[in-house]
């Protein structure tokens, strides 16, 4: 196969820096960069997410260190191709696990777009990759599609891709007679087969002297240690006494997993309306009661359908002002207990007092906050620290990149859990896509190993307006 040379985008590298690895491919490839890539990637370094994946790109290319080269000091076999006239070239060095990884800076001290309304640094990467006859590389579909338009050769990452993520399924299906014992049931192949936490829907049958027949019995469960971990889900709910009672399967299937003993991670996606956050959150509030954990962390992405990206910097505020914008679903989940508990009793009603529609509320929430130990957290903040018996909650996973839950996983000390949460249809992240996203990777890692339990939450409730728009539109 024939060597490829890439001009790299920034955004593939503010999707997972170790793209560079993927793509370098063994020294198959050559890899460059233009400085205006460099210098969208400095201006990057100040903010949230991004900002530590940009900081991530910038360590481990350091300073050029020693074996890096100019055009004017190195040999031409060093340089994959000789500059432009008034170009600088310039070899530095990708430092990773698989060795250090030669990247060609292409430095243009005068391009000749000089001025554009709008897209002037992508205007000048794609003047790059024509001078040069390289292939860019961008997950900018604007971007991607205008470079293809003039001519030249523009290509996506589809790394990580999963093409049908509404067919990802959890849920396997058995009969089993009632006189049955459940070790025939962990005979079978089919269910020999099955990862640990695979969910378990049994339909029994019974029989006459002719037929087989199913009785409209079913049991449910999940596959755990190699055997068939039956649950009563009402009475198991029923002894956890939630403040607010899941009303559907995949409701109570959700919190039984979070609160297994045995299950430490979860990822759980589903539309609005599923009740993920509410159930995510009454799960936390049982493991502090049963004092598996001591505390909640509630992490967001703070990236919004109006925000091109996600800085806090750019709302007005403190800090916990601007992540207040951004913490909705969490506040809406607990709005929604206070009214549950003070509907339910006088004694709740005099602890959660005021008004719903009244600044008593936030008093309320704060109090439940406080209460409960349930800390708000940015994304950016979770770097350099170790996150101990807690109970994560890390909503609008399907607008993270990998590196950012790599980010997020490897903080999770001894005695955590964590659960991932999102819709991968609902996309506001300018790389991602609904067929790449943090919640579909998640949910591929659920389906091949046993480390994380999956469930796809199908039944939503909504108003009847509220469903109209989301079926017609």
């Amino acid at each position: 196969m024939a060597k490829k040379s890439y001009l790299i985008d920034t955004s593939i590298i503010l999707d997972d820096p170790e793209n560079i690895i993927y793509l370098y491919d063994n020294a198959k490839n050559t890899l460059c960069i233009s400085d205006v890539v460099l210098e969208e990637l400095d201006k990057k370094k100040t903010s949230h997410e991004v900002g530590f994946l940009a900081r991530e790109f910038f360590r481990n290319i350091g300073d050029f260190d020693k074996r890096a080269t100019s055009s004017a000091k190195a040999s031409k076999q060093e340089l994959p191709f000789p500059p432009k006239e008034q170009d600088f070239l310039y070899i530095a060095y990708y430092e990773s696990k698989q060795g250090a990884i030669p990247i060609t800076i292409i430095y243009r001290a005068s391009y000749k777009t000089k001025h554009l309304e709008y897209g002037l640094n992508d205007a000048r990467i794609a003047e790059i990759a024509k001078d040069y006859g390289l292939t860019l590389l961008t997950n900018d579909i604007a971007l991607k599609i205008r470079t293809k338009a003039s001519g030249l050769n523009a290509q996506s990452l589809f790394r990580d891709r999963v093409e049908n993520p509404s067919e990802i399924n959890f849920w396997h299906s058995f009969l089993l007679h009632k006189d049955a014992p459940l070790a025939q049931l962990e005979k079978t192949k089919a269910f020999k087969t099955l990862k640990e936490w695979s969910l378990i829907h049994i339909d029994e049958q019974d029989n006459t002297d002719s037929s087989l027949y199913l009785t409209g019995k079913k049991r449910f469960g999940i596959k755990l240690q190699g055997r068939f971990e039956e649950w009563d889900l009402d009475t198991m709910i029923d002894e956890a006494a939630p403040y607010v009672t899941p009303i559907n399967l995949d409701q109570k299937m959700l919190f039984c997993l979070l609160t297994h003993p045995h299950n430490v991670a979860t990822i759980a996606t589903g539309s609005t309306g599923s009740g993920k956050t509410l159930i995510a959150l009454q799960a936390g509030l049982e493991l502090l009661k049963q004092e598996v954990v001591d505390g909640i962390i509630y992490l967001r992405n703070t990236i919004t359908a109006n925000d091109k990206e996600a800085e806090l910097g750019f709302r007005k505020g403190d800090e916990d002002q601007k992540l207040g914008y951004f913490m909705y679903p969490l506040y809406s989940a607990i709005n929604f207990i206070i009214d549950s508990l003070r509907s339910s009793s006088l004694k709740s009603y005099l602890e959660y007092r005021g008004n719903v529609n009244t600044i008593h509320k936030e008093d309320a929430t704060e109090y439940f906050l406080k209460k409960h130990n349930i800390q708000v957290v940015d994304i950016a903040h979770a770097r350099g620290i170790t996150i101990r018996k807690k109970f994560v909650i890390f909503d609008e996973v399907q607008n993270a990149s990998n590196a950012t839950i790599k980010l997020i996983g490897t903080r999770l000390g001894d005695d955590s859990r964590i659960v991932f949460l999102g819709d991968w249809a609902q996309i506001d992240h300018p790389y991602l896509s609904k067929f790449r996203n943090g919640a579909v990777s998640l949910l591929q890692k659920a389906l091949a190993t046993d480390i994380i339990a999956g469930i796809q939450l199908r039944q939503t409730i909504r108003s009847s307006i509220a469903q109209w728009f989301g079926e017609s539109f």
